[in-house]
C-alpha cells in the first residue's frame, strides 16, 4: 500500500532540526563555564531558568488532571533532569560529539523499534560500529565519561517517549513547564553536595539563562509540538544527527578537535542516520499506547 502524503510532516521535522542545533551550541557555552561552576550547577541553572521561562509562558492549568497525566509528568519530568544532569557530567570528561555519539544509543534503540523488516537493523548495526570505534580510541578515554553519556542515551529513550504521551494528556506547553520544574526540584539537593560557588553570581545567572534558553526552552519546545505529529522512532531517527551537530558546537565554540578514528565513528553514525531515515520516510512504529 502506498503510504499517504500525511504521513510526512516538513513542519515538525524542521522544528527538530532548529532543536538540535540550539541545544548543542548551548551546551558548547555551558562547557566554557566548567571552570568556574561545576556541571551539576551549570545544569540546575539550565533547568531553573528555563523553567521559570515556560512557567511565566505557559501558565499551566494543574486543576482537572488525572492520575495518568500526573504519572506522565513525573516520569517525564524525571526523565529530563537524568538526561541532562547525566550528559553534563559526560561533557566535563570526554568531548561534547564524542559524547553525544555514545548518547545516541537511546533514540537509535527507539528507532529499532520501529523498524519492520529485519535487514533494516544493519542501520543499527553501523551506528553500534560507530560507538564501538570511540572506544577503541584509547587515547584520552575515559570510562566515566562514557558511563555517564550510556545513562544520559537511556534518559533521552524514555524522554522520546514520555515526551510524545505528555504532548498528548498536556496541551500547549503545560506538560513540559510541568516537567521541568520537577526536574529543577529533583536536582535542587545535589546543590548541596556539589556547594553553590559561582551558581548565584550574576555573571553565572546571565550565562545559565542564555544556556537554558537555547538548550531547554527552545529544543523543547520544538520537540514538543513535532512529537504531536512525528512517530516516536520517526523522531528518533531524525535525532541521530546530533553527533555531528555536537561535533561541530564542540569544534567552534569550545575548540575540541577529534582525532580520525573520532571523526570515522561520528560518519558511521551519519550514515547510519541517512540510511535508517530512508527506511522510515514512511510510519514505522505505532503510536505510544496512551
Amino acid at each position: 500500500m502506498t503510504p499517504a502524503k500525511s504521513s510526512v510532516h516538513p513542519r515538525e521535522i524542521g522544528l527538530v532540526l532548529i532543536g538540535i542545533l540550539s541545544v548543542q551550541f548551548g551546551a558548547g557555552i555551558a562547557k566554557t563555564l566548567f571552570d568556574d561552576i561545576p556541571p551539576t550547577g551549570i545544569v540546575w541553572l539550565r533547568l531553573a531558568s528555563s523553567t521559570l521561562v515556560l512557567l511565566l509562558w505557559s501558565r499551566p492549568r494543574l486543576r482537572g488532571r488525572d492520575r495518568a497525566a500526573w504519572l506522565t509528568v513525573l516520569g517525564f519530568g524525571l526523565s529530563l533532569g537524568t538526561m541532562n544532569w547525566a550528559i553534563y557530567q559526560a561533557f566535563s570528561r570526554i568531548p561534547i560529539g564524542i559524547a553525544v555519539t555514545v548518547e545516541f544509543v537511546g533514540p537509535m534503540t527507539i528507532a529499532a523499534f520501529g523498524f519492520r523488516r529485519p535487514r533494516d537493523l544493519a542501520w543499527v548495526g553501523l551506528a553500534a560500529v560507530g560507538v564501538a570505534l570511540l572506544g577503541a580510541e584509547r587515547t584520552g578515554f575515559d570510562a566515566a565519561g562514557f558511563a555517564f553519556a550510556v545513562l544520559a542515551g537511556g534518559s533521552w529513550a524514555a524522554y522520546i517517549l514520555l515526551s510524545a504521551r505528555t504532548g498528548r494528556r498536556w496541551e500547549g506547553l503545560d506538560g513540559l513547564a510541568v516537567a521541568s520544574l520537577v526536574a529543577t526540584l529533583l536536582l535542587t539537593p545535589t546543590l548541596a553536595v556539589v556547594g553553590d560557588d559561582g551558581v548565584f553570581g550574576a555573571h553565572a545567572i546571565a550565562v545559565g539563562a542564555a544556556v537554558g534558553l537555547l538548550s531547554s526552552v527552545v529544543p523543547y519546545s520544538c520537540e514538543l509540538v513535532a512529537l504531536r505529529r512525528l512517530e516516536p522512532a520517526t523522531f528518533g531517527v531524525l535525532m541521530s544527527l546530533e553527533p555531528a551537530a555536537a561535533a561541530l558546537a564542540g569544534l567552534v565554540v569550545v575548540g575540541e578537535t577529534l582525532g580520525a578514528l573520532q571523526w570515522a565513528a561520528i560518519g558511521c553514525v551519519i550514515v547510519a542516520s541517512i540510511g535508517a531515515t530512508r527506511v522510515t520516510s514512511s510510519p514505522i512504529a505505532e503510536p505510544v499506547p496512551d
